[in-house]
């Protein structure tokens, strides 16, 4: 079953560490395990447009479509056999430490 990790930010983590980031080591052993389809991290919030269409007319807006404190940073797809093992997988990242991740099974369209 396909999960989609969200990598976010979180004010209230440990402060972030670049010599505890092992990121590099954690997507090679994925990558190696077949576990890890893609992911990749994401521009700040800054970057985003929003998008909306409204009684037939276009809303294409500057910025994120909520104002928080924390952001999503990045995202992974993982293909688990169930969700014990993605939650074992989110926890070795290390976004789990400085961020926080959500983890979130695909839902695929029956067509």
């Amino acid at each position: 079953m396909e999960y989609l990790l969200f990598i976010a930010t979180d004010s209230e983590a440990e402060t972030y560490d670049p010599a505890q980031d092992n990121i590099e080591e954690w997507v090679t052993e994925l990558e190696a395990s077949g576990a890890r389809k893609h992911g990749d991290r994401l521009r700040p919030p800054a970057d985003a447009t929003t998008v909306r269409v409204r009684n037939g007319e276009l809303l294409v807006t500057d910025g994120p479509f909520a104002e928080t404190k924390e952001w999503i940073a990045g995202y992974d797809v993982l293909e688990c056999a169930d969700l014990d093992e993605a939650i074992a997988i989110a926890a070795k990242h290390p976004m789990a430490r400085f961020g926080r991740i959500e983890v979130r099974p695909v839902w695929p369209f029956e067509g």
